[in-house]
């Protein structure tokens, strides 16, 4: 089974084209989603414990908790070292489900990827990109949205060019969910001839 990674900075259309890589019967990993998951349930007590008062009704509360560790290098570490393990043991088991499946590729989204050196575990890269005024107006609109809160993060995420630079495949969602499929249909036609390439 050959391993696709799905990386793009915030506001890029990923989560979009992680449905649509989905859509085509592709098993997708969300890590997002897991986080989620895992904040819901076993993160939450070592996250309290680490980070006290950043839970509610034994659940993490994320925008507490990002109040809590947003432009805070030493807080940001301390809570990954909780949460990574976590999350491994998690995509672990996707990936021998699909596996088990027979699927021909997989995809792995995760939204730091090159961040978190996630690229050497992955056989191939798609990175997601738009323009930058699409990608702030997107991202703007959001719940809870400010312009500070949306520097802050595009200051932990490698910039849109240098991740396009280092992909193998790049998808531009500027214009409409049609050109998207069609390059997805591309790429899972390319990426099955590849050779396998993670450590």
């Amino acid at each position: 089974m050959l391993l696709l990674g799905l990386t793009g900075s915030i506001g890029m259309g990923k989560s979009t084209t992680a449905k649509l890589f989905q859509e085509a019967g592709v098993p997708v990993y969300d890590a997002d989603a897991t986080v989620h998951k895992v904040y819901e349930g076993e993160a939450a007590p070592a996250v309290e414990a680490a980070f006290p008062g950043s839970t509610v009704d034994g659940k993490v509360d994320r925008q507490k908790l990002s109040a809590m560790v947003l432009n805070n290098a030493d807080a940001m570490k301390r809570l990954e070292t909780i949460v990574h393990p976590m999350l491994r043991s998690h995509q672990l088991k996707f990936l021998s489900d699909a596996e088990t499946s027979g699927a021909p590729v997989a995809v792995l989204d995760v939204p730091l990827l090159y961040e978190t050196g996630g690229e050497n575990r992955v056989d191939a890269v798609v990175v997601v990109t738009t323009t930058p005024e699409i990608q702030r107006e997107r991202i703007l609109t959001r719940d809870n949205m400010t312009p500070e809160k949306l520097d802050a993060i595009l200051a932990r995420q490698l910039p849109d060019a240098e991740k396009r630079k280092r992909a193998d495949f790049v998808v531009d969602t500027s214009h409409g969910l049609d050109p998207v499929r069609q390059r997805i249909g591309e790429i899972l036609r390319e990426v099955v001839k590849m050779p396998r390439r993670r450590n």
